[in-house]
């Protein structure tokens, strides 16, 4: 039987309320299916740590998360801590620090998950938003001179390699290759970019594209403006498969495609180490949401679908598919217990617990 070590770090908000259920539901998928064994540890690193330590982790937090097999991840964000503090000390230093290279976010309508766009109809939109996600526009390189001053100047570098734009290309075209293969993708990639203003990067980023296209005559590959890319996601979702954007723009692009199938409350994403030369982290694309935090009503199907996501990844593709078709099958159901988000007045713990026994 397989055995995987799993970081937990719920965060702060509503992060607390929705890993819990994700929790619930994995052991269930784990009783139902057999064949592995999760080992969760509970690390508490969020801002009631950084108020107690002057920082969101250790020293060495990294150094110890290497020793796990996948990270589940709940959300980062309160008053008492700078944003880009806890941000910068959490997901981003897990990104960069473990190479989680590709951010992957599905854009896929559920049956019964609201869609404020006319005429979609479950099965329209299915595609995959594949993020590069430790270079780019969020590198860390920049600064400020003459600060609080009228002559403060900031910069904020964006930072494209050869070598992280050649691999999360790569990486999409593949994925769309092997959505092909599985009947759930059309063979089609868009690589999104803004090569028309950014003359340097993103028309490094350009190039790159149409030299890994040439590898993959399979595949139809075509580019969008950043601009046009979210006009059509709007417009005609449908069209798309895999997109492939840089760090920015798919930050940009996810949350809008959130926001088509479902909201961000339903909406999962992986940070992979495609190599697996370290844990890859999983986390629903909510938030910490201190509007609603404390009150026991989130939203945990991000969360749940974040965990299937983690067990596609480490090889239970059986037991993940479960998990979502637990999800869909309480999406669907009129007479399910729902979270006020969507309709309904049932507690996040009502709301996990009916996933644990339809999985």
């Amino acid at each position: 039987m397989a055995t995987f070590k799993l970081a937990v770090m719920a965060g702060d908000g509503i992060g607390k309320e929705t890993v819990p259920e994700a929790l619930k539901v994995l052991e269930a998928a784990a009783k139902k299916y057999g064949g592995f064994e999760l080992r969760p540890t509970e690390l508490p690193w969020n801002s009631d740590y950084y108020e107690k330590h002057g920082r969101m982790m250790p020293e060495d937090g990294i150094q110890q998360l290497r020793a796990f097999d996948a990270i589940l991840f709940g959300a980062v964000g309160d008053k008492r801590v700078p944003e880009h503090v806890s941000v910068a000390q959490t997901i981003l230093a897990m990104r960069r620090g473990l190479d989680q290279w590709a951010n992957i976010r599905p854009g896929r309508l559920m049956p019964g998950a609201p869609c404020p766009l006319k005429d979609k109809e479950p099965g329209q939109i299915d595609f995959v938003v594949v993020r590069e996600n430790t270079e780019g526009e969020y590198a860390d390189v920049g600064g400020n001179l003459f600060a609080n001053t009228p002559h403060e100047v900031a910069v904020q570098s964006a930072v494209f390699t050869r070598r992280g734009t050649e691999r999360i290309l790569r990486y999409g075209f593949e994925l769309a290759r092997k959505r092909k293969a599985q009947g759930a993708g059309k063979g089609q990639l868009v690589s999104v970019s803004k090569q028309n203003a950014q003359r340097h990067g993103q028309v490094f980023w350009h190039r790159v594209f149409e030299e890994v296209r040439e590898e993959y005559p399979d595949i139809e590959s075509r580019f969008l403006y950043i601009d046009a890319a979210c006009m059509d996601m709007v417009r005609k979702p449908e069209t798309f498969d895999v997109l492939v954007s840089s760090n920015l723009f798919g930050d940009i692009l996810t949350d809008l495609a959130g926001a088509i199938v479902g909201g961000l409350g339903i909406a999962p994403s992986a940070n992979l180490n495609p190599d697996k030369a370290a844990p890859s982290m999983f986390e629903p694309v909510h938030g910490s949401a201190p509007d609603i935090a404390g009150k026991g009503i989130a939203n945990p199907f991000g969360s749940v679908m974040a965990a299937a996501m983690m067990l596609d990844f480490l090889g239970q593709d059986q037991a993940a598919q479960g998990m979502v078709r637990a999800v869909e099958s309480v999406l669907s159901d009129a007479k399910a217990p729902k979270t006020p988000d969507f309709g309904g007045k049932a507690k996040t713990r009502e709301v996990g617990d009916e996933i644990a026994r339809r999985v």
